[in-house]
């Protein structure tokens, strides 16, 4: 069984919205999975750390995120 990653999103609202998904999942599906938790349309989420900005067909694995990871979604 592959170890699923918590991710932890904050937006520019003070809301945290928490998400368990797979390292082979993309940025795309973990927007998603964002969208539905959060009733935001999926195009319009971008997923920040810092200063870099996570393109949609990338995936967690190869951002390096671990077991838990903190990211800035703007709206």
């Amino acid at each position: 069984m592959p170890r699923l990653i918590e991710v932890i999103c904050n937006d520019r609202l003070g809301r945290k919205v928490r998400v368990k998904c797979s390292p082979d999942d993309t940025i795309g599906d973990l927007k998603k999975m964002i969208a539905a938790q959060t009733g935001t349309v999926p195009e319009k989420i971008q997923l920040k750390k810092w200063y870099t900005v996570f393109k949609d067909h990338i995936t967690l694995s190869d951002c390096e995120w671990r077991v838990v990871h903190v990211c800035r979604r703007w709206c």
